[in-house]
Protein backbone atom coordinates (compact mmCIF):
# COMPACT_ATOMS: atom_id res chain seq x y z
CA UNK A 1 0.00 0.00 0.00
CA UNK A 2 2.78 2.56 0.90
CA UNK A 3 4.70 1.63 -2.26
CA UNK A 4 1.26 2.54 -4.83
CA UNK A 5 1.33 5.86 -2.78
CA UNK A 6 4.98 6.47 -3.92
CA UNK A 7 4.28 5.93 -7.43
CA UNK A 8 1.16 8.06 -7.76
CA UNK A 9 2.59 10.76 -6.09
CA UNK A 10 5.56 11.20 -8.45
CA UNK A 11 3.27 10.10 -11.18
CA UNK A 12 3.23 13.49 -13.69
CA UNK A 13 0.19 15.39 -13.45
CA UNK A 14 -3.23 14.32 -15.85
CA UNK A 15 -3.39 16.32 -18.99
CA UNK A 16 -5.60 19.05 -18.95
CA UNK A 17 -8.48 19.10 -21.01
CA UNK A 18 -8.22 15.49 -22.43
CA UNK A 19 -12.27 15.16 -22.33
CA UNK A 20 -12.72 17.77 -24.67
CA UNK A 21 -9.84 16.79 -26.84
CA UNK A 22 -11.67 13.15 -26.72
CA UNK A 23 -15.06 15.15 -27.94
CA UNK A 24 -13.56 16.65 -30.86
CA UNK A 25 -11.72 13.63 -31.95
CA UNK A 26 -14.83 12.01 -32.15
CA UNK A 27 -16.64 14.87 -33.48
CA UNK A 28 -14.03 14.92 -36.37
CA UNK A 29 -13.77 11.33 -36.83
CA UNK A 30 -18.11 11.68 -37.43
CA UNK A 31 -17.81 14.06 -39.90
CA UNK A 32 -15.29 12.49 -41.70
CA UNK A 33 -17.29 9.13 -41.75
CA UNK A 34 -20.33 11.13 -43.68
CA UNK A 35 -18.41 13.09 -45.79
CA UNK A 36 -17.05 10.01 -47.33
CA UNK A 37 -20.51 8.35 -47.01
CA UNK A 38 -22.04 11.25 -49.39
CA UNK A 39 -19.23 10.88 -51.28
CA UNK A 40 -19.59 7.24 -52.27
CA UNK A 41 -23.17 7.79 -52.46
CA UNK A 42 -22.68 10.96 -54.95
CA UNK A 43 -20.88 8.35 -57.24
CA UNK A 44 -23.45 5.56 -57.42
CA UNK A 45 -26.58 7.72 -58.08
CA UNK A 46 -27.35 7.26 -61.96
CA UNK A 47 -27.69 9.41 -64.55
CA UNK A 48 -31.27 10.00 -66.01
CA UNK A 49 -31.24 9.90 -69.77
CA UNK A 50 -34.89 11.18 -71.48
CA UNK A 51 -35.32 10.49 -75.23
CA UNK A 52 -38.51 11.27 -76.97
CA UNK A 53 -39.39 8.64 -80.22
CA UNK A 54 -42.55 9.10 -82.99
CA UNK A 55 -43.37 5.61 -84.41
CA UNK A 56 -45.16 5.59 -87.76
CA UNK A 57 -46.47 3.39 -90.61
CA UNK A 58 -47.04 3.50 -94.24
CA UNK A 59 -49.06 -0.07 -94.38
CA UNK A 60 -52.56 0.24 -93.20
CA UNK A 61 -53.67 -1.30 -90.12
CA UNK A 62 -56.39 -2.53 -88.25
CA UNK A 63 -56.99 -0.57 -85.52
CA UNK A 64 -57.12 -1.92 -82.05
CA UNK A 65 -60.54 -2.45 -80.26
CA UNK A 66 -61.63 0.47 -77.79
CA UNK A 67 -60.60 0.09 -74.09
CA UNK A 68 -62.81 0.33 -71.65
CA UNK A 69 -62.69 3.31 -69.35
CA UNK A 70 -61.47 2.17 -65.92
CA UNK A 71 -60.86 4.48 -63.05
CA UNK A 72 -57.15 6.01 -63.04
CA UNK A 73 -55.09 4.40 -60.19
CA UNK A 74 -54.05 6.90 -57.62
CA UNK A 75 -50.45 8.56 -58.86
CA UNK A 76 -47.84 7.18 -57.10
CA UNK A 77 -45.24 9.39 -54.84
CA UNK A 78 -41.84 9.64 -56.32
CA UNK A 79 -39.18 9.80 -54.55
CA UNK A 80 -37.49 13.29 -55.10
CA UNK A 81 -34.32 13.93 -57.13
CA UNK A 82 -31.17 15.20 -55.87
CA UNK A 83 -29.92 18.53 -57.99
CA UNK A 84 -26.95 17.33 -60.17
CA UNK A 85 -23.74 19.11 -59.49
CA UNK A 86 -21.52 18.98 -62.51
CA UNK A 87 -18.26 19.02 -61.30
CA UNK A 88 -15.42 21.67 -62.40
CA UNK A 89 -13.30 19.98 -65.15
CA UNK A 90 -9.53 19.83 -63.24
CA UNK A 91 -8.48 20.26 -67.07
CA UNK A 92 -10.14 23.46 -67.56
CA UNK A 93 -8.73 25.22 -64.08
CA UNK A 94 -5.23 23.79 -65.52
CA UNK A 95 -5.29 25.48 -68.52
CA UNK A 96 -6.76 28.75 -66.98
CA UNK A 97 -3.92 28.63 -64.47
CA UNK A 98 -1.39 28.14 -67.17
CA UNK A 99 -2.90 30.98 -69.40
CA UNK A 100 -2.56 33.64 -66.13
CA UNK A 101 0.67 32.23 -65.51
CA UNK A 102 1.72 32.97 -69.17
CA UNK A 103 0.13 36.38 -69.18
CA UNK A 104 1.27 37.30 -66.04
CA UNK A 105 5.17 35.48 -67.25
CA UNK A 106 4.87 37.46 -70.03
CA UNK A 107 4.00 40.64 -68.67
CA UNK A 108 7.06 40.54 -66.25
CA UNK A 109 8.90 40.11 -69.17
CA UNK A 110 7.28 43.53 -70.46
CA UNK A 111 8.42 44.85 -67.79
CA UNK A 112 11.51 43.79 -67.49
CA UNK A 113 12.79 44.63 -70.84
CA UNK A 114 11.10 48.15 -70.49
CA UNK A 115 13.34 48.08 -67.14
CA UNK A 116 16.47 47.08 -69.09
CA UNK A 117 15.64 49.35 -72.20
CA UNK A 118 15.60 52.58 -69.83
CA UNK A 119 18.82 51.58 -67.83
CA UNK A 120 20.21 51.22 -71.13
CA UNK A 121 19.03 54.21 -72.34
CA UNK A 122 20.63 55.84 -68.96
CA UNK A 123 24.11 54.51 -69.76
CA UNK A 124 24.05 55.70 -72.99
CA UNK A 125 23.14 59.16 -71.83
CA UNK A 126 26.02 59.08 -69.36
CA UNK A 127 28.36 57.57 -71.62
CA UNK A 128 27.45 60.62 -74.00
CA UNK A 129 27.66 63.15 -70.74
CA UNK A 130 31.38 61.53 -69.83
CA UNK A 131 32.65 62.30 -73.39
CA UNK A 132 31.08 65.52 -74.22
CA UNK A 133 32.80 66.00 -70.53
CA UNK A 134 36.29 64.88 -72.02
CA UNK A 135 35.96 67.06 -75.26
CA UNK A 136 35.20 70.17 -73.21
CA UNK A 137 38.06 69.22 -71.23
CA UNK A 138 40.20 68.92 -73.66
CA UNK A 139 39.43 71.95 -75.27
CA UNK A 140 39.58 73.77 -72.20
CA UNK A 141 43.13 72.53 -71.79
CA UNK A 142 43.80 73.42 -75.05
CA UNK A 143 42.59 77.00 -74.73
CA UNK A 144 44.66 77.36 -71.56
CA UNK A 145 47.82 76.24 -73.15
CA UNK A 146 47.27 78.70 -76.04
CA UNK A 147 46.30 81.46 -73.33
CA UNK A 148 49.86 80.29 -71.52
CA UNK A 149 51.71 80.51 -74.53
CA UNK A 150 50.46 84.16 -75.84
CA UNK A 151 50.51 85.21 -71.95
CA UNK A 152 54.61 83.93 -71.94
CA UNK A 153 55.09 85.59 -75.75
CA UNK A 154 53.73 89.06 -74.09
CA UNK A 155 55.63 89.01 -71.10
CA UNK A 156 58.92 87.77 -73.14
CA UNK A 157 58.11 90.85 -75.63
CA UNK A 158 57.72 93.36 -73.27
CA UNK A 159 60.96 92.15 -71.24
CA UNK A 160 62.63 92.27 -74.43
CA UNK A 161 61.20 95.65 -74.98
CA UNK A 162 61.71 96.94 -71.03
CA UNK A 163 65.75 95.52 -71.98
CA UNK A 164 65.84 97.39 -75.30
CA UNK A 165 65.04 100.51 -73.60
CA UNK A 166 67.41 99.99 -70.47
CA UNK A 167 69.86 98.91 -73.28
CA UNK A 168 69.46 102.15 -74.77
CA UNK A 169 69.15 104.44 -71.73
CA UNK A 170 72.56 102.81 -70.72
CA UNK A 171 73.89 103.21 -73.74
CA UNK A 172 73.22 106.99 -73.72
CA UNK A 173 74.21 107.77 -70.40
CA UNK A 174 77.59 105.98 -71.50
CA UNK A 175 77.68 108.31 -74.62
CA UNK A 176 76.76 111.04 -72.46
CA UNK A 177 79.20 110.23 -69.42
CA UNK A 178 82.18 110.16 -72.11
CA UNK A 179 81.32 113.32 -73.53
CA UNK A 180 81.25 114.82 -70.44
CA UNK A 181 84.78 113.20 -69.19
CA UNK A 182 86.59 114.54 -72.22
CA UNK A 183 86.27 118.25 -70.83
CA UNK A 184 86.36 116.90 -67.06
CA UNK A 185 87.97 119.20 -64.56
CA UNK A 186 87.98 117.18 -61.43
CA UNK A 187 90.60 115.79 -59.69
CA UNK A 188 92.41 111.88 -60.76
CA UNK A 189 90.54 110.88 -57.74
CA UNK A 190 87.26 112.17 -58.50
CA UNK A 191 84.04 110.14 -58.66
CA UNK A 192 81.78 112.07 -60.49
CA UNK A 193 80.24 111.86 -63.81
CA UNK A 194 79.61 115.71 -64.12
CA UNK A 195 82.15 117.93 -66.40
CA UNK A 196 82.14 120.32 -63.17
CA UNK A 197 82.25 120.36 -59.70
CA UNK A 198 78.43 121.72 -59.00
CA UNK A 199 80.32 122.95 -55.25
CA UNK A 200 82.95 123.78 -53.36
CA UNK A 201 85.58 120.88 -52.53
CA UNK A 202 85.52 120.00 -48.61
CA UNK A 203 88.52 122.31 -48.11
CA UNK A 204 87.34 125.58 -50.28
CA UNK A 205 85.58 126.83 -47.04
CA UNK A 206 88.95 126.63 -44.84
CA UNK A 207 90.37 128.20 -48.04
CA UNK A 208 88.41 130.95 -47.62
CA UNK A 209 88.41 131.56 -43.70
CA UNK A 210 92.36 131.31 -44.01
CA UNK A 211 92.31 134.43 -46.34
CA UNK A 212 89.50 136.60 -44.63
CA UNK A 213 90.15 135.68 -40.70
CA UNK A 214 93.67 137.79 -41.04
CA UNK A 215 91.69 140.53 -41.83
CA UNK A 216 89.25 140.82 -38.60
CA UNK A 217 90.10 143.04 -36.00
CA UNK A 218 88.32 142.04 -32.60
CA UNK A 219 89.45 142.58 -28.92
CA UNK A 220 86.29 142.67 -27.07
CA UNK A 221 85.52 139.40 -24.84
CA UNK A 222 82.29 137.43 -25.47
CA UNK A 223 80.30 134.97 -23.58
CA UNK A 224 80.45 131.73 -25.45
CA UNK A 225 81.68 131.11 -29.25
CA UNK A 226 78.78 132.79 -31.24
CA UNK A 227 78.33 132.42 -34.81
CA UNK A 228 77.92 134.83 -38.00
CA UNK A 229 76.92 133.39 -41.19
CA UNK A 230 77.66 135.67 -44.25
CA UNK A 231 76.22 135.42 -47.78
CA UNK A 232 79.18 136.18 -50.34
CA UNK A 233 78.75 137.17 -53.96
CA UNK A 234 81.57 136.85 -56.30
CA UNK A 235 82.82 137.57 -60.04
CA UNK A 236 83.99 134.22 -62.14
CA UNK A 237 88.03 135.48 -60.95
CA UNK A 238 86.95 135.71 -57.28
CA UNK A 239 86.48 139.57 -57.00
CA UNK A 240 84.08 139.86 -54.30
CA UNK A 241 80.89 141.78 -55.39
CA UNK A 242 78.83 141.75 -52.56
CA UNK A 243 78.38 140.71 -48.82
CA UNK A 244 75.36 140.11 -46.34
CA UNK A 245 74.69 139.11 -42.67
CA UNK A 246 72.56 136.41 -42.96
CA UNK A 247 72.83 135.23 -39.31
CA UNK A 248 74.02 137.81 -36.96
CA UNK A 249 75.85 136.09 -34.16
CA UNK A 250 74.08 137.94 -31.26
CA UNK A 251 77.13 140.34 -30.79
CA UNK A 252 77.26 143.44 -32.83
CA UNK A 253 81.06 143.96 -32.79
CA UNK A 254 81.54 141.23 -33.99
CA UNK A 255 79.29 141.09 -36.90
CA UNK A 256 80.97 144.41 -37.75
CA UNK A 257 84.26 143.00 -37.56
CA UNK A 258 83.72 140.27 -40.17
CA UNK A 259 82.07 142.33 -42.78
CA UNK A 260 85.12 144.86 -42.70
CA UNK A 261 87.44 141.91 -42.56
CA UNK A 262 85.40 140.32 -46.00
CA UNK A 263 85.95 144.26 -47.62
CA UNK A 264 89.35 144.34 -46.90
CA UNK A 265 89.97 140.70 -48.35
CA UNK A 266 88.27 141.94 -51.59
CA UNK A 267 89.19 138.72 -53.53
CA UNK A 268 88.33 135.00 -52.68
CA UNK A 269 90.84 132.16 -53.48
CA UNK A 270 90.20 129.48 -56.96
CA UNK A 271 88.97 126.58 -55.65
CA UNK A 272 91.41 123.14 -56.28
CA UNK A 273 89.24 122.82 -60.08
CA UNK A 274 90.60 126.82 -60.74
CA UNK A 275 86.66 127.73 -59.98
CA UNK A 276 85.34 130.38 -57.34
CA UNK A 277 81.75 129.93 -56.74
CA UNK A 278 79.56 132.95 -57.89
CA UNK A 279 77.57 132.54 -54.53
CA UNK A 280 78.64 131.43 -51.09
CA UNK A 281 77.49 131.34 -47.55
CA UNK A 282 80.75 131.42 -44.49
CA UNK A 283 80.18 130.84 -40.93
CA UNK A 284 82.62 132.90 -38.50
CA UNK A 285 83.28 132.27 -35.13
CA UNK A 286 85.60 134.36 -32.82
CA UNK A 287 87.27 131.53 -31.04
CA UNK A 288 87.97 129.54 -33.83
Amino acid sequence: MHAATDRLEFAPPPTAGLTRALALAVLAHAVLLAALTWGVHWKRDAVTVTAEAELWSSVPQQAAPKLVDTPPEPPQATPPVAPQVQPRLPDADIALEREKLRLKKEKQQELEKLKQDKLNQEKLLLEKKRQQDKRDQERQAIEDKKKSELDSKRKEAAKAQQDTKQMEAQRQANIQRMAGLAGATGASTATGTARQSSGPSASYAGRIRASIKPNIVFADDTAGNPVAEVEVRTAPDGTIISRKLTKPSGVQSWDDAVLKAIDKTGKLPRDVDGRVPNALIISFRPKD
